[in-house]
């Protein structure tokens, strides 16, 4: 069995790093990668797909509704998923539950190939959402747990630019099967399921998970068990509400529910805000077209430095500062974004700065979150703050309609939305540092 420690089998660079690190990394890495390749294939699709689903000659309004229900099943999926795998990682192991997640949201996105109906294709969605949702949430305690002593920060910093990755992969897979048709396109998402063959060979349970198996088991076997192991052996959820994990769960959520918010609308929107500033240069119509495509390519690119160098600068100068640094670059970028600039001039130069920001936090989920909770409830406490900042934030395009009605604008809904990357530094003011405490067990 292979160790995670620091002294064995070393790679010569990173100096220190075991084999089995450097597999846990790929593995990971890629899952995350291949994950957000997956989920993005289906907007890349979604028209031609519904077009042929729905009969006929739909109507924009007809796909529109009905991809619009689809899209919000596939997110609910993942949500339910994070909380799903989440609690079976904390009781079965990370790897076993991380190779069941990414094989379910491989063949499930490979079975939206053959839906016949929309129905059909929504339920193939929410459960290859419910895959996609668990393999980040239990691939970062695993990475966590794995390098629990080397280079930890930097590399689940490093870890989370999979996600970005995903989305050029995407265009990519989409270029070369998209003319074949969109049944193809889905087909292609069998392929993650070619890395439970590095699972089986390479990984193992991290040392902690192994020692809280083993805690478990020796507790369940005393009678009677005392105070400490009855706390012990509580259902998981309920323990990230105990005296010990509840301030902890709160500051989580906390710094996960402003992020959430900040970033939504932005996404939705930053495409259509474009436009607009184009349209006051006189870019109108299909002309718009490369700039958009070009800023928000900027935009990306910016993210995944930021992704990047998170872990770099988090054990620099810890991780509650750099979590403020991110979302202070989020408000000050965002909100000359939408409320300084009256034309797209100075657009291309701002915008990877702000996805440098507003993506590269997400990191700090990665970092931050795992050190607040001990290895028991490390991957239920991720899946809960994540996941239901995802659910309380899905209100989020509604709160911002709702804005641009008020204000006739896009720009203001979304600044003021930006501006919820306070409720982040908030909770960092009222959490601990966790830069020099050892990952707990």
């Amino acid at each position: 069995m292979q160790s995670t420690g620091v002294g064995e089998a070393s790679l010569s660079f990173p100096r220190g790093l075991t084999r089995y690190q450097w597999t846990v990394f790929f593995v990971v890495w890629a899952g995350w990668a291949l994950d957000a390749t997956d989920f993005g294939l289906y907007s890349i699709v979604l028209r031609p797909a519904l077009t042929e689903l729905l009969g006929g000659n739909p109507s924009m309004a007809d796909i529109g509704r009905v991809g619009g229900i689809l899209s919000m099943v596939g997110l609910l999926g993942w949500a339910f998923g994070g909380f799903l795998f989440g609690m079976i990682a904390d009781y079965i192991g990370r790897v076993r539950t991380l190779a069941l997640s990414i094989l379910i949201y491989s063949v499930f996105t490979a079975c939206q190939g053959f839906a016949e109906s929309p129905l059909q294709l929504g339920v193939f969605r929410f459960i290859g959402g419910l895959g996609t949702g668990g393999e980040l949430i239990v691939g970062i305690p695993l990475m966590a747990e794995a390098f629990a002593e080397t280079y930890r920060a930097r590399f689940l910093g490093v870890m989370m630019t999979g996600g970005a990755f995903g989305s050029l992969i995407g265009g990519w897979v989409y270029g070369l099967v998209g003319p074949y048709g969109w049944r193809w396109v889905f087909f292609v998402g069998l392929a993650p399921a070619l890395l439970l063959a590095f699972i089986r060979r390479g990984m193992v349970e991290p040392e902690r998970f192994r020692a809280v198996r083993e805690r478990r088991q020796a507790a369940r076997t005393r009678s009677p068990a005392n105070e400490e192991e009855r706390e012990f052996l509580r259902f998981v959820p309920v323990q990230l509400f105990s005296r010990q994990n509840r301030y902890s769960t709160m500051v989580g959520l906390l710094f996960a529910l402003g992020t959430l918010l900040a970033i939504w609308t932005t996404v939705i929107w930053l495409p259509t805000i474009q436009t607009q500033m184009l349209e006051k240069d006189g870019i109108t119509g299909g002309a718009a077209i490369p700039y958009v495509s070009r800023g928000m390519m900027l935009w990306g690119f910016g993210g995944i430095f930021g992704y990047a160098l998170f872990g770099f600068i988090a054990d620099a100068i810890g991780r509650r500062a750099t979590i403020i640094l991110y979302n202070l670059g989020t408000l000050a970028l965002g909100l000359t974004l939408y409320l300084g600039l009256s034309d797209y001039t100075y657009y291309p130069y701002l915008l990877p700065i702000y996805g440098f920001f507003v993506l590269g936090v997400f990191s700090g989920h990665a970092v931050y979150l795992p050190e607040l909770f001990p290895t028991h409830v490390r991957a239920t406490a991720v899946s809960f703050c994540n996941g239901t900042g995802r659910i309380i934030t899905s209100t989020g395009p509604l709160i911002a309609g709702l804005l641009v009605g008020y204000f006739g604008g896009f720009t203001q809904g979304a600044a003021i939305m930006t501006c919820f990357a306070l409720l982040s530094i908030v909770a960092m003011f009222l959490g601990r540092e966790t830069k020099e405490d050892p990952l707990p067990r």
